[in-house]
């Protein structure tokens, strides 16, 4: 870039908090619920619903979310926020969760190829599948050395903990290569082995005889299945979408709850 010519930060993030889609009993969509997403120059946006309700299916007390971003003077960098939260959850009586909140936070220095992303403040409150408390051990202590990502690139050759969760997230036996700058990882924020549903057993703990937990991921019989802290990350871009659920029984659905996405990049970019 010529000394002195224009520039200026393109800003991107969006938050929702619910959505989905029901193919039976009958094919219906949940409209996205306190949705909001920032201008290309920044500010802040919010959204909120109240006693949310899907026929008998599902409902939540409340969910908001909010998007802002700004210029910092003390060190040059641009700002971005995302927080989407869900309270009140109740899927069919089966899963219930008192609080979901998914919290992205970017910051960008000047003439740096991409922002560093951290999620700390993401949380799960009270998870409960089938009347059982839901353990969920989240491993910010590894995603803090993996805020860009190039640094997610260099951790998938060296970094045995971080390969073990991308290499196959779900499960499908396609392990993935070595990715490019063009490349993407799917992973989880939940550690590996971080995901028990129990039961008491006398004055034991022991591991649910109906649910199956599998990575990130837990399968109800009769229910479906439901990940966890599910991570996308490509060059200057994170999605963290802290609950998405594949229902399939006598009802067939899919959708997310508690979802944000932020990058934000200068134009023009640094040579």
């Amino acid at each position: 870039m010529t000394p002195g010519s224009p520039s200026y930060f393109h800003y991107h993030a969006s938050a929702q908090a619910f959505s989905g889609r029901f193919t039976r009993p009958f094919d219906e969509h949940i409209d996205v619920q306190a949705a909001t997403s920032l201008p290309v120059t920044g500010g802040h946006g919010s959204a909120r619903t109240e006693n949310f309700r899907f026929h008998e299916f599902l409902s939540f007390k409340r969910a908001y979310s909010h998007v802002s971003g700004g210029f910092q003077d003390s060190d040059d960098s641009n700002n971005t926020l995302v927080t989407s939260v869900v309270e009140g959850l109740n899927m069919m009586d089966i899963l219930t969760i008192d609080r979901v909140v998914c919290r992205l936070y970017s910051k960008h220095l000047k003439d740096a190829a991409e922002g560093n992303i951290t999620m700390h403040g993401s949380k799960f409150e009270n998870v409960s599948i089938c009347g059982q408390p839901v353990e969920i051990d989240l491993d910010f202590v590894l995603f803090e050395g993996l805020q860009t990502f190039n640094k997610a690139q260099d951790a998938f050759k060296s970094n045995r903990k971080f390969t073990k969760i991308a290499q196959d997230p779900l499960q499908s036996g396609e392990i993935l290569l070595e990715q490019k700058c063009h490349g993407a990882f799917l992973c989880s924020l939940v550690k590996d082995g971080g995901l028990k549903v129990t039961v008491q057993d006398g004055d034991a703990s022991v591991a649910h005889p109906a649910v199956t937990s599998a990575g990130h991921s837990i399968y109800i019989p009769g229910f479906g299945k439901v990940y966890f802290a599910e991570v996308f990350m490509t060059h200057g871009q994170r999605t963290l979408t802290m609950l998405r659920f594949e229902l399939g029984s006598t009802t067939k659905a899919e959708g997310v709850a508690a979802a944000g996405t932020t990058n934000g990049r200068n134009f023009p970019p640094p040579g």
